[in-house]
């Protein structure tokens, strides 16, 4: 990432501090009319005549024909895979591919290798790459009010001005399970078949996994998940009044540390001499890049002494979810696992 983590602390939120990061640059007029392969239409699968859909802004977009050439955030455009919407993605931005050529976690089923990557990390958002994909649509999340995720706001009213629609789907303060409804609604307008096997097999897999999350919960006899996520001087704490999965978890019946945040944080900010001012059977840490994982706290004191992390009760977080039934399956397995095969420390 251009920025790290002890600077940019944990970029779940809209409203994140700008100061690290990398404006595209690039002025609009310099890229307007470029074209290049991978902005060659692929709508196959979108819907003819007249295209309508009322976004989370709100705001009712229009165009005479469902948008073919869509660019989005990774995770969104993950989530328009899963839906059956592949071929017309043509470029992502925000975390994509790790520095070994992979595909990052919130990538998803999406094949990374056919799309323009015109950002790569927070704050990095190629201008002139995108102009040149002559977009339709660009699609992000919306954590906070009027926030475009990854899209910097340094470069913002240039790359809005961009494609003929742009639209936010809300996955802040509302239950996982609502913005995973919106974006198959963002789908199937846009052409995607909902009833197709592979998008009902994912559909089924998520409501099983719901039911027993619930199960597994209400036989655990209490055990207290926490959700954090490690920087070098700071462990952030995840509030459920606010994050979509967290929130969505508490509704099933999960037993989770409720930090004291302030307003509408999305986690209290806790130094490591005070990690332990929660006592969780279980935690779940930020998996993202960027992010301290477990064999990098093991040199503070403070997070050895933890009596999850004693009973080795540890598990991996993927923080900002994949919103299809398909990406958010796997988030509810393995809390479920996680509750099974731990146990209650006091």
């Amino acid at each position: 990432m251009s920025m790290s983590f002890s600077a940019l602390p944990l970029s779940r939120r809209g409203l994140l501090a700008a100061g690290g990061a990398v404006a595209a640059g690039a002025v609009l007029s310099a890229c307007g009319g470029k074209d290049d392969d991978t902005s060659a239409p692929a709508a196959s699968a979108a819907a003819a005549g007249p295209w309508s859909f009322t976004d989370d802004q709100p705001k009712e977009l229009k165009a005479d024909k469902a948008p073919s050439k869509i660019v989005a955030f990774t995770g969104t455009a993950a989530a328009l895979a899963d839906l059956g919407l592949q071929d017309q993605i043509v470029g992502v931005f925000g975390e994509t591919k790790k520095a070994d050529g992979t595909a990052e976690a919130q990538a998803g089923s999406l094949d990374v290798n056919k799309v323009q990557i015109i950002g790569n990390a927070w704050g990095e958002f190629s201008v002139e790459k995108y102009a040149a994909l002559t977009p339709d649509l660009l699609v992000t999340h919306q954590f906070d009010p009027g926030s475009w995720w990854y899209v910097p706001d340094e470069s913002k009213d240039k790359i809005l001005a961009v494609a003929p629609n742009n639209a936010l789907i809300t996955v802040g303060r509302v239950p996982l399970n609502k913005p995973i409804e919106r974006y198959a609604e963002l789908a199937k307008s846009l052409g995607a078949d909902l009833t197709a096997p592979k998008v009902a097999e994912a559909k089924a897999r998520f409501e099983k996994a719901a039911q027993d999350l619930t199960d597994a919960a209400k036989a655990s006899g209490g055990i207290k998940v926490l959700f954090g996520s490690g920087a070098a001087d700071i462990f952030y704490v995840s509030s459920a009044a606010v994050s979509s999965d967290l929130m969505y978890f508490k509704e099933l019946g999960v037993d989770l540390i409720l930090p004291e945040v302030k307003g509408q944080d999305y986690y209290e900010s806790l130094s490591w001499e005070n990690a332990d001012k929660y006592q969780a059977d279980i935690i779940f840490l930020d998996a993202r890049t960027g992010t301290l994982q477990p064999k990098d706290l093991t040199a503070k004191p403070a997070w050895n002494a933890l009596p999850a992390v004693k009973a080795n009760q540890v598990f991996p977080w993927q923080a900002v979810p994949i919103y299809s039934w398909n990406g958010a399956a796997p988030l509810l397995e393995s809390l479920t696992a996680a509750i099974k095969k731990s146990k209650k420390l006091a």
